[in-house]
């Protein structure tokens, strides 16, 4: 049977360093699962790997679409599994690497993903609606329709609240049906204590700002990419863009980059939780590698008997 690793955890957790590292030991190749990386453009304030790194290890799912095309949950998972067909072809390993646990998930359980086409009617009144102020009743509107599905939505990721809304209203339920995954998978999980966390986020925001996320976010915006597309409202752009718009100072925006992540990670934890046996889980302090690397080795070994 084919296998896969997959590696999941917090933002800022150092997923992608063990991914790198994992891929020079096992003949890796990196699926990322990350909803921001796909889009060109989009570097630094998603912390894509850089090109000596891409150049070092393949990767895969980063760089496919401008930053103003929709890309779907659906989109993401065909391309995905047509990038781990052809890791396989070469005979390697697929490392699946990210923090979107929708992805994650969607890879690994084989989500039947509803086609629900968009509804442009409906889609106008529930903007309607939020515009008015009906946000939070939109929300409460979709977790008494569906409960699950707004576990995992932000309330105040309007967009993602009036897709779901959509589906839910357009006979299919956001919990897809699942199949059985064509490849045995083992999944790997990086953790830590909350404020080392928080610390690690803080630098990486820091070190974002130092090496030109505001001339990034700026270059972006001159392009015509505005703050209002999917793409540009993630933690960092859209912070930025309001300072680069006069809407708030830079001390102001990098606090409140760094907050929201703080923020994602918690709601992170409703994706990769603790209790879930499939993860087998590595606090990074102390150094987990030669743990992880005698878990994946005796996993690949037991995949060829």
């Amino acid at each position: 049977m084919k296998h896969l690793v997959a590696i999941v955890g917090p933002t800022g957790i150092g997923k992608s360093d063990l991914a790198l590292k994992l891929a020079g030991e096992f003949r890796g190749e990196i699926v990322s699962a990350d909803s921001r990386q796909l889009y060109c453009g989009l570097d630094i304030g998603t912390a894509k790997p850089t090109p000596e790194e891409q150049k070092h290890v393949r990767h895969h799912m980063i760089d496919i679409a401008p930053p103003d095309q929709c890309f779907s949950l659906t989109q993401y998972q065909e391309e995905a599994c047509r990038a781990i067909d052809d890791i396989y072809s070469r005979g390697n390993l697929p490392l699946l690497t990210g923090g979107s646990g929708l992805y994650v998930w969607a890879i690994l359980e084989g989500w039947q993903i509803p086609k629900v086409a968009p509804d442009v009617e409906l889609r106008r009144q529930l903007e309607e609606r939020a515009a008015s102020g009906d946000e939070q009743k939109l929300y409460e509107e979709l977790r008494e329709a569906d409960p699950e599905a707004a576990a995992h939505i932000d309330p105040r990721n309007i967009r993602r609240v009036i897709r779901a809304l959509e589906i839910q209203k357009g006979g299919a339920v956001q919990k897809p049906a699942r199949t059985a995954p064509y490849f045995a998978f083992l999944i790997i999980g990086l953790n830590t204590d909350r404020q080392t966390l928080y610390r690690r986020i803080d630098e990486r925001v820091d070190a974002m700002i130092n090496h030109g996320l505001v001339d990034e976010t700026r270059s972006l915006m001159a392009l015509g990419y505005g703050l209002d597309l999917p793409a540009m409202s993630g933690i960092g752009y859209r912070q930025i863009g309001e300072y680069l718009t006069g809407k708030t100072s830079i001390n102001d925006a990098v606090q409140k980059t760094k907050t929201e992540t703080h923020r994602l990670v918690r709601m992170q934890n409703n994706w990769f939780s603790r209790k879930d046996d499939r993860i087998n889980w590595f606090d990074i302090q102390p150094d987990p590698y030669p743990d992880i690397h005698k878990l994946i080795s005796g996993f690949l070994k037991e995949q060829r008997i």
